[in-house]
């Protein structure tokens, strides 16, 4: 398939990068990699268009809402830390987690 035939098709470079990659990886995963592919290529043609028919703001909170950057480490700590903290209120011991609460909540988001 050639790009004039339809408007999302991956570079031939990428097309053999990916034909290498089968005898080394699992068919899973090189297919993953080409659905990743076309989906953030359909992403950017949807901006494009959105762009051009002037809808700037929605095209920002489209990308946020289609590819949602991964919490920081951070954040899995913090989450990771309510529910060991749950967990500790069930206990007789009643561990107290509030000092790693705070140490981790100073930390600078990155």
């Amino acid at each position: 398939m050639t790009n004039q035939e339809h408007p999302i098709t991956p570079p031939l470079e990428m097309v053999e990068q990916w034909a290498d990659m089968l005898s080394s990886r699992s068919d899973y995963a090189v297919f993953s990699l080409a659905a990743q592919c076309g989906a953030d290529q359909e992403l950017e043609q949807c901006m494009e268009l959105l762009e051009k028919w002037g809808f700037n703001t929605t095209t920002t909170r489209l990308r946020a809402a289609r590819r949602p950057k991964p919490p920081s480490l951070k954040e899995q700590a913090l989450e990771q830390l309510l529910k060991v903290n749950a967990m500790l209120q069930f206990q007789t011991t009643g561990g107290e987690t509030s000092t790693i609460r705070r140490a981790l909540e100073a930390l600078p988001n990155d």
